[in-house]
Protein backbone atom coordinates (compact mmCIF):
# COMPACT_ATOMS: atom_id res chain seq x y z
CA UNK A 1 0.00 0.00 0.00
CA UNK A 2 1.05 3.51 -0.87
CA UNK A 3 -0.30 6.54 0.81
CA UNK A 4 -1.46 9.04 -1.37
CA UNK A 5 -1.19 12.66 -0.46
CA UNK A 6 -2.33 15.68 -3.06
CA UNK A 7 -3.68 19.02 -3.84
CA UNK A 8 -6.97 18.45 -6.33
CA UNK A 9 -7.70 22.12 -8.38
CA UNK A 10 -10.01 22.67 -10.92
CA UNK A 11 -9.38 24.67 -13.83
CA UNK A 12 -10.66 27.69 -15.58
CA UNK A 13 -11.54 27.21 -19.50
CA UNK A 14 -8.35 29.13 -20.36
CA UNK A 15 -6.33 27.39 -17.22
CA UNK A 16 -4.77 24.51 -19.45
CA UNK A 17 -2.98 26.91 -21.75
CA UNK A 18 -2.14 29.04 -19.13
CA UNK A 19 -0.40 26.60 -16.54
CA UNK A 20 1.75 25.28 -19.61
CA UNK A 21 2.72 29.17 -20.06
CA UNK A 22 3.17 29.08 -16.52
CA UNK A 23 7.13 30.56 -15.52
CA UNK A 24 7.28 27.38 -12.84
CA UNK A 25 6.60 25.01 -15.44
CA UNK A 26 7.49 26.58 -19.09
CA UNK A 27 10.85 25.43 -18.78
CA UNK A 28 10.44 21.91 -17.69
CA UNK A 29 10.09 19.44 -19.98
CA UNK A 30 6.91 17.05 -19.62
CA UNK A 31 5.19 13.56 -20.44
CA UNK A 32 1.96 13.40 -22.11
CA UNK A 33 -0.05 9.86 -21.67
CA UNK A 34 -3.27 8.58 -23.07
CA UNK A 35 -5.10 6.94 -20.12
CA UNK A 36 -8.30 5.17 -20.23
CA UNK A 37 -10.27 3.96 -17.20
CA UNK A 38 -13.25 1.79 -16.21
CA UNK A 39 -14.34 1.41 -12.44
CA UNK A 40 -15.93 -1.11 -11.00
CA UNK A 41 -18.53 -1.34 -8.06
CA UNK A 42 -21.32 -3.41 -7.35
CA UNK A 43 -25.22 -2.56 -9.16
CA UNK A 44 -26.25 -1.18 -5.29
CA UNK A 45 -22.88 0.51 -5.24
CA UNK A 46 -21.12 -1.43 -2.23
CA UNK A 47 -17.20 0.52 -2.49
CA UNK A 48 -19.02 3.95 -3.24
CA UNK A 49 -20.80 3.64 0.01
CA UNK A 50 -17.59 2.86 2.24
CA UNK A 51 -16.02 5.74 -0.33
CA UNK A 52 -13.64 3.34 -2.35
CA UNK A 53 -12.90 2.96 -5.68
CA UNK A 54 -11.54 0.16 -8.00
CA UNK A 55 -10.92 0.82 -11.69
CA UNK A 56 -8.87 -0.98 -14.78
CA UNK A 57 -6.26 1.77 -16.27
CA UNK A 58 -4.83 1.42 -19.57
CA UNK A 59 -2.17 3.50 -19.91
CA UNK A 60 -0.19 2.66 -23.43
CA UNK A 61 0.78 -1.33 -23.66
CA UNK A 62 0.31 -1.44 -19.66
CA UNK A 63 -3.24 -2.57 -17.99
CA UNK A 64 -2.64 -1.44 -13.94
CA UNK A 65 -5.72 -2.43 -11.23
CA UNK A 66 -6.02 0.24 -8.43
CA UNK A 67 -7.93 0.54 -5.48
CA UNK A 68 -8.17 3.63 -3.42
CA UNK A 69 -9.74 4.09 -0.05
CA UNK A 70 -11.58 6.75 1.50
CA UNK A 71 -9.66 10.03 1.44
CA UNK A 72 -9.90 12.14 4.29
CA UNK A 73 -8.92 16.17 3.75
CA UNK A 74 -10.56 19.38 2.24
CA UNK A 75 -9.94 22.35 0.48
CA UNK A 76 -8.77 20.10 -1.64
CA UNK A 77 -5.96 18.48 0.07
CA UNK A 78 -6.35 14.85 0.13
CA UNK A 79 -4.56 11.38 1.76
CA UNK A 80 -5.76 8.28 0.44
CA UNK A 81 -4.48 4.67 0.96
CA UNK A 82 -3.59 3.17 -2.74
CA UNK A 83 -2.80 -0.03 -4.47
CA UNK A 84 -1.67 -0.98 -7.69
CA UNK A 85 -0.61 -3.74 -10.16
CA UNK A 86 -0.39 -4.38 -13.07
CA UNK A 87 -2.55 -7.17 -14.80
CA UNK A 88 -3.21 -9.18 -17.71
CA UNK A 89 -6.72 -8.58 -18.09
CA UNK A 90 -9.12 -8.24 -20.39
CA UNK A 91 -11.35 -8.51 -17.11
CA UNK A 92 -10.36 -7.47 -13.08
CA UNK A 93 -7.89 -9.90 -11.30
CA UNK A 94 -10.44 -10.79 -8.56
CA UNK A 95 -7.36 -12.90 -6.63
CA UNK A 96 -5.45 -9.93 -6.02
CA UNK A 97 -8.37 -8.01 -4.96
CA UNK A 98 -9.21 -10.63 -2.14
CA UNK A 99 -5.66 -10.52 -0.80
CA UNK A 100 -6.05 -6.49 -0.38
CA UNK A 101 -7.57 -5.74 3.12
CA UNK A 102 -10.35 -3.09 2.34
CA UNK A 103 -11.38 -5.19 -0.48
CA UNK A 104 -11.28 -8.62 1.56
CA UNK A 105 -13.57 -6.85 4.33
CA UNK A 106 -16.34 -6.91 1.54
CA UNK A 107 -16.40 -10.54 1.36
CA UNK A 108 -16.39 -12.75 -1.95
CA UNK A 109 -20.32 -12.12 -2.64
CA UNK A 110 -20.12 -8.54 -2.84
CA UNK A 111 -16.23 -8.84 -5.08
CA UNK A 112 -18.35 -11.42 -7.15
CA UNK A 113 -20.44 -8.95 -8.20
CA UNK A 114 -18.74 -6.29 -9.13
CA UNK A 115 -18.84 -5.09 -12.49
CA UNK A 116 -18.10 -1.98 -14.81
CA UNK A 117 -20.03 1.27 -13.68
CA UNK A 118 -18.54 4.05 -15.82
CA UNK A 119 -15.65 5.09 -17.53
CA UNK A 120 -12.63 8.45 -17.88
CA UNK A 121 -10.71 8.84 -20.82
CA UNK A 122 -8.30 11.77 -20.84
CA UNK A 123 -4.67 12.83 -21.63
CA UNK A 124 -2.37 13.24 -18.26
CA UNK A 125 0.41 15.74 -18.84
CA UNK A 126 3.00 15.41 -16.16
CA UNK A 127 5.92 17.98 -14.91
CA UNK A 128 8.14 16.79 -12.17
CA UNK A 129 8.87 19.68 -9.99
CA UNK A 130 12.36 20.47 -7.27
CA UNK A 131 11.16 22.85 -4.69
CA UNK A 132 13.98 22.42 -1.65
CA UNK A 133 13.57 19.41 -0.37
CA UNK A 134 9.89 18.60 -2.10
CA UNK A 135 9.16 16.98 -4.93
CA UNK A 136 6.13 17.53 -6.61
CA UNK A 137 4.25 15.81 -9.73
CA UNK A 138 2.29 18.43 -11.18
CA UNK A 139 -0.38 16.62 -13.54
CA UNK A 140 -2.99 17.77 -15.94
CA UNK A 141 -5.98 16.30 -17.17
CA UNK A 142 -8.21 16.70 -19.82
CA UNK A 143 -10.99 14.45 -20.84
CA UNK A 144 -13.91 13.08 -19.96
CA UNK A 145 -16.33 11.23 -17.62
CA UNK A 146 -18.93 8.82 -19.65
CA UNK A 147 -21.78 7.39 -16.91
CA UNK A 148 -24.21 6.13 -19.49
CA UNK A 149 -25.56 8.82 -21.70
CA UNK A 150 -24.63 11.58 -19.10
CA UNK A 151 -21.17 13.27 -19.81
CA UNK A 152 -19.03 15.45 -17.74
CA UNK A 153 -15.65 17.67 -18.93
CA UNK A 154 -12.47 16.78 -16.98
CA UNK A 155 -10.46 19.80 -16.48
CA UNK A 156 -8.28 19.86 -13.77
CA UNK A 157 -4.81 19.63 -12.08
CA UNK A 158 -3.30 17.29 -8.90
CA UNK A 159 -0.37 17.88 -7.57
CA UNK A 160 0.93 15.37 -5.52
CA UNK A 161 3.73 14.88 -3.02
CA UNK A 162 6.06 12.25 -4.06
CA UNK A 163 8.97 13.75 -1.29
CA UNK A 164 8.81 16.29 1.07
CA UNK A 165 6.39 18.17 3.51
CA UNK A 166 2.80 19.03 2.50
CA UNK A 167 3.16 22.83 2.28
CA UNK A 168 4.79 23.13 -0.45
CA UNK A 169 1.68 21.34 -2.27
CA UNK A 170 0.06 24.73 -0.93
CA UNK A 171 3.28 27.06 -1.98
CA UNK A 172 3.41 25.68 -5.78
CA UNK A 173 -0.65 25.78 -6.12
CA UNK A 174 -0.01 29.32 -4.81
CA UNK A 175 2.42 30.30 -7.14
CA UNK A 176 0.57 28.83 -9.72
CA UNK A 177 -2.58 30.76 -9.08
CA UNK A 178 -1.20 33.88 -10.03
CA UNK A 179 -1.53 32.92 -13.64
CA UNK A 180 -3.78 30.13 -13.49
CA UNK A 181 -7.46 30.24 -13.26
CA UNK A 182 -7.88 27.25 -10.74
CA UNK A 183 -9.98 26.47 -7.47
CA UNK A 184 -9.27 23.56 -4.64
CA UNK A 185 -11.79 20.40 -5.46
CA UNK A 186 -12.83 17.76 -3.42
CA UNK A 187 -14.93 15.47 -5.30
CA UNK A 188 -12.76 12.63 -6.80
CA UNK A 189 -13.17 11.35 -10.15
CA UNK A 190 -14.65 8.05 -9.43
CA UNK A 191 -17.18 9.93 -7.13
CA UNK A 192 -18.07 12.58 -9.67
CA UNK A 193 -18.81 9.06 -12.15
CA UNK A 194 -20.77 8.06 -9.34
CA UNK A 195 -22.86 10.91 -9.27
CA UNK A 196 -23.23 11.23 -13.11
CA UNK A 197 -24.30 7.83 -13.43
CA UNK A 198 -27.46 8.33 -10.58
CA UNK A 199 -28.13 12.09 -11.44
CA UNK A 200 -27.71 12.98 -8.27
CA UNK A 201 -24.96 15.07 -6.21
CA UNK A 202 -25.11 15.21 -2.52
CA UNK A 203 -23.64 18.07 -0.23
CA UNK A 204 -21.89 17.50 2.95
CA UNK A 205 -23.12 19.04 6.01
CA UNK A 206 -21.57 22.35 7.32
CA UNK A 207 -21.07 23.28 10.96
CA UNK A 208 -17.39 24.22 11.35
CA UNK A 209 -14.90 26.33 9.48
CA UNK A 210 -12.79 23.32 7.38
CA UNK A 211 -16.18 21.37 6.90
CA UNK A 212 -18.12 25.00 5.42
CA UNK A 213 -15.35 25.58 2.83
CA UNK A 214 -15.72 21.65 2.20
CA UNK A 215 -19.26 21.89 1.56
CA UNK A 216 -18.36 24.69 -0.90
CA UNK A 217 -16.02 23.21 -2.72
CA UNK A 218 -18.17 19.79 -3.37
CA UNK A 219 -21.44 22.48 -4.53
CA UNK A 220 -18.98 23.99 -6.71
CA UNK A 221 -17.82 20.48 -8.27
CA UNK A 222 -21.33 19.76 -8.96
CA UNK A 223 -21.86 23.18 -10.56
CA UNK A 224 -18.83 22.06 -13.11
CA UNK A 225 -20.41 18.85 -13.94
CA UNK A 226 -23.96 20.05 -13.85
CA UNK A 227 -24.50 23.29 -15.05
CA UNK A 228 -27.39 23.91 -12.53
CA UNK A 229 -26.72 27.39 -10.86
CA UNK A 230 -28.55 26.25 -7.32
CA UNK A 231 -25.10 24.66 -6.44
CA UNK A 232 -23.61 27.91 -6.89
CA UNK A 233 -25.97 29.48 -4.86
CA UNK A 234 -25.28 26.57 -2.05
CA UNK A 235 -21.32 27.19 -2.50
CA UNK A 236 -21.86 31.01 -1.89
CA UNK A 237 -24.38 30.38 1.47
CA UNK A 238 -21.55 28.24 2.53
CA UNK A 239 -18.76 30.82 2.08
CA UNK A 240 -21.12 33.02 3.53
CA UNK A 241 -21.83 30.78 6.80
CA UNK A 242 -18.01 30.84 7.66
CA UNK A 243 -17.73 34.36 7.39
CA UNK A 244 -20.33 34.70 10.03
CA UNK A 245 -17.80 32.41 12.05
CA UNK A 246 -15.62 35.84 12.40
CA UNK A 247 -12.02 34.53 12.54
CA UNK A 248 -9.35 35.41 10.71
CA UNK A 249 -10.43 33.53 7.70
CA UNK A 250 -14.11 35.74 7.59
CA UNK A 251 -12.46 38.61 4.97
CA UNK A 252 -11.67 35.43 2.37
CA UNK A 253 -14.72 33.73 2.44
CA UNK A 254 -16.59 36.74 2.28
CA UNK A 255 -14.95 37.85 -0.58
CA UNK A 256 -15.47 34.30 -2.23
CA UNK A 257 -19.24 34.58 -1.22
CA UNK A 258 -19.40 38.26 -2.95
CA UNK A 259 -17.66 36.84 -6.34
CA UNK A 260 -19.72 34.22 -7.19
CA UNK A 261 -22.56 36.90 -8.00
CA UNK A 262 -20.32 36.97 -11.10
CA UNK A 263 -20.73 34.87 -13.91
CA UNK A 264 -17.18 35.22 -14.92
CA UNK A 265 -16.43 34.07 -11.25
CA UNK A 266 -13.46 31.78 -11.95
CA UNK A 267 -10.17 33.60 -12.32
CA UNK A 268 -7.01 34.56 -10.62
CA UNK A 269 -7.72 35.85 -7.77
CA UNK A 270 -10.61 33.78 -6.66
CA UNK A 271 -8.03 30.62 -6.89
CA UNK A 272 -5.79 33.01 -4.56
CA UNK A 273 -8.40 33.69 -1.98
CA UNK A 274 -9.89 29.67 -2.35
CA UNK A 275 -6.14 28.84 -1.18
CA UNK A 276 -5.68 30.96 1.14
CA UNK A 277 -9.12 29.07 2.92
CA UNK A 278 -7.43 25.78 1.72
CA UNK A 279 -3.90 26.57 3.83
CA UNK A 280 -5.14 27.78 7.09
CA UNK A 281 -8.66 25.33 7.18
CA UNK A 282 -6.85 22.11 7.09
CA UNK A 283 -9.85 19.53 6.37
CA UNK A 284 -10.51 16.61 8.30
CA UNK A 285 -13.44 15.82 6.50
CA UNK A 286 -14.37 12.09 4.85
CA UNK A 287 -14.39 12.70 1.36
CA UNK A 288 -15.13 10.42 -1.80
Amino acid sequence: MASEIELKLALGESGPDALRRHPRLAALSSRVSQLGNTYFDTPEGDLEAARSALRLRRDGERLLQTVKTRGQGGGGLSSRGEWEWPVEGPGLDHEGLAEIPPMAEFGQDILARLEPRFVTDFTRETWLVEDGDAVIEVALDSGEIRAGQRTARIRELELELKQGAENALHALAATLAEHVPLRPSDTSKAARGGALLLGQWQLPEGGSPAAWLHRASVALDALSDTGDQAWRREAQAAFQCLAELGDDTASDARWLAKALDDDAWLNEAFGMHALSLSRRLPGDAALN
